[in-house]
């Protein structure tokens, strides 16, 4: 007898003997019962099922898992029980039986019609099996089984369900004929929409999926889901979303995680765009209007801590850390992190460098402490300690492959902070040497060198860079600024940095170039309005020397001492707006 059947036969025989040794209902004495005895419901499962399913699982464990699949499916109809059809699904999938597992699956949904789960198993099966077309009826039965209040969470799911198909046009017309009822329902249109353009962004199609973000706007203007696609457009480059979302903003003022999430995803974008003002406009209604929730705290502190206001900042982070500590996960723990180095940052600007010390020792976390480093590393070459400073970067361990080149770009940006540009470009070089296909690492090269004087350096590093990369849109503006401010090959500079513009229409810097070559090429009408737009979407000290440097040489002079004053108030030490001032000998 071989093992399957010698095991199966002494779990049969136990099962039998157990039996025998039950005596009869009827001649058995009747025993008094508790009446606190709670009463057990036994299983339907009787001996010859339970020698099915043994031997069924005996099958899938001896290396038979059709056999032992067969049995258990069998099973699972004679029963009707969910947890069967779930294990004939399970050891289908393990013997890799896509197949199989639909039969399964297919079997449970028509035996259990109201199974959620029967039907969610059927849909991932078809998708695993690049059964695309096949998908919308059961994603409508998923759809009308849901419950009001949780379908449009079900709706939501749906294009990450989708987000693996190949052909996602196939994909994108499956979903939106089982969304047909959805988009006329007014509870459910925003996210049935919203899932509608989802599925047109995963196309590329950008302007399709902004039309589908307004159609579920116009229908529910409060509604986040819209308000969300349409920030992933603004990320994509369409502009257009974001009048969509400053709409939603306005109509709904409520305080629930839906909105929350807006607001706070619209003050990154805005960071993310530098524009600064909204931002920090954002995150104080935030604040305001949910001082219990943590993380705006920490976006506005670090606002706060950029613009030098720094008792605003330090209540800023207390009111964090304290939400931080009373969440307790882990996200609130790198939260942590961040708020004591900018702590440490602000007790640094404040020359308390015990202080700072202080607050860089609460970081416990191994992923954070090269952060710690540097900003201890600032403090000693504070105190004109640079040789230690450098040592105590170069000491670190390195835990990870990346470690080494986060090293040496910290003690780069540390020589760099402290304007030792020779020195700084030296381990630039070094790092760029030992990471040679690193385009950033070139492009900090070169701007060190510029800064070092070797200007032919720089631009060699610049052309390696564009040739490298033809999309490097600051490689391109780098060069042609750097042209312009020397005041060399003008129609180059200008040709380089509109190739620049094209490849970042938005970014106010590179505007801020394309402003200074026309100025110094005389076109002084052209560059005001440049520069102009340029200053009024990204206000900075920079722009603000160029700016008014134009104003002055054309006679507006009252103007141009304006935008100078505003550009001190932002930068009072700022290299360029300093020199501007010197070199026209002018005092605001």
């Amino acid at each position: 007898m071989n093992t399957l059947h010698r095991t199966a036969t002494l779990v049969l025989m136990g099962l039998a003997f157990a039996a025998a040794a039950q005596t009869p209902a009827s001649t058995a004495p009747a025993a008094a019962t508790p009446a606190t005895e709670e009463s057990v419901t036994n299983s339907a499962l009787n001996a010859p099922l339970f020698y099915q399913l043994l031997l069924g699982e005996i099958n899938v464990r001896a290396g038979e898992p059709g056999t032992g699949y067969s049995l258990i499916l069998d099973a699972a109809r004679k029963q009707k029980d969910p947890e069967l059809y779930r294990r004939a699904v399970d050891v289908a999938l393990q013997a890799r039986s896509g197949e199989a597992a639909l039969t399964a699956a297919r079997a449970w949904s028509q035996e259990l019609p109201g199974s959620q789960e029967a039907n969610r198993f059927v849909l991932q099966i078809l998708l695993a099996l690049n059964r695309v077309a096949e998908t919308g009826p059961v994603l409508q039965s998923i759809l009308q089984a849901s419950s009001v209040t949780d379908r449009n969470d079900t709706i939501n799911a749906i294009p990450q369900t989708y987000g693996r198909v190949t052909d996602k046009a196939l994909a994108a017309s499956v979903v939106r004929e089982a969304l047909a009822p959805s988009l006329k329902q007014p509870f459910h249109a925003a996210a049935a929409w919203t899932t509608v353009g989802r599925m047109e962004l995963a196309q590329d199609q950008l302007p399709q999926a902004l039309a589908s973000a307004r159609e579920g706007h116009v229908i529910d203007p409060a509604s986040p889901y819209p308000a969300l696609l349409a920030l992933e457009l603004m990320e994509r480059g369409q502009g257009d979303a974001e009048t969509l979302v400053r709409q939603q903003l306005q109509a709904s003022h409520s305080a629930t995680a839906g909105d929350s999430a807006v607001a706070l995803a619209y003050a990154r974008i805005l960071l993310d765009l530098q524009r600064d003002n909204e931002a920090r406009a954002q995150l104080q209604t935030l604040t305001t209007r949910q001082p219990e929730q943590a993380e705006p705290w920490l976006l506005l502190a670090s606002l706060q801590v950029q613009d030098n206001t720094l008792p605003a900042a330090t209540a800023s982070l207390q009111k964090y850390m304290v939400l931080a500590r009373q969440a307790g996960d882990e996200r609130s723990a790198r939260g942590l992190t961040q708020a004591y180095l900018l702590m440490a940052q602000i007790a640094e600007k404040q020359k308390d460098f015990a202080g700072a010390s202080a607050w860089l020792d609460r970081i416990e976390n191994a992923e954070d402490i090269m952060a710690a480093q540097m900003r201890r590393a600032s403090l000693l070459a504070r105190q004109g300690q640079m040789p230690q400073a450098r040592a105590l970067l170069r000491n670190q361990p390195e835990r990870r492959p990346e470690d080494a080149r986060l090293k040496l770009v910290a003690e780069a940006q540390l020589l760099r902070d402290f304007k030792a540009w020779q020195q700084s470009y030296e381990v630039y070089s070094e790092a760029a040497a030992r990471f040679p296909t690193d385009t950033d690492l070139i492009y900090d090269q070169a701007m060190m060198a510029e800064k070092a004087g070797k200007l032919a350096d720089m631009e060699k590093l610049l052309r390696q860079l564009i040739a490298a990369k033809p999309d490097h849109h600051h490689a391109y503006n780098a060069l042609g600024y750097s042209l312009a401010e020397r005041n060399m090959r003008l129609p180059e500079a200008k040709q380089l940095i509109e190739k620049a513009v094209a490849l970042a229409p938005g970014d106010a810097y590179i505007q801020d170039s394309l402003g200074w070559v026309e100025f110094r090429m005389g076109n002084t009408v052209r560059a005001l309005e440049i520069l102009q737009a340029a200053y009024g979407k990204r206000p900075d000290p920079e722009i603000a020397a160029h700016l008014g440097e134009v104003l002055w040489v054309r006679g507006q002079r009252e103007q141009a001492l304006k935008i100078w004053r505003e550009g001190l108030l932002l930068s009072s030490d700022n290299e360029t707006l300093q020199g501007t001032l010197k070199r026209l000998q002018v005092k605001p």
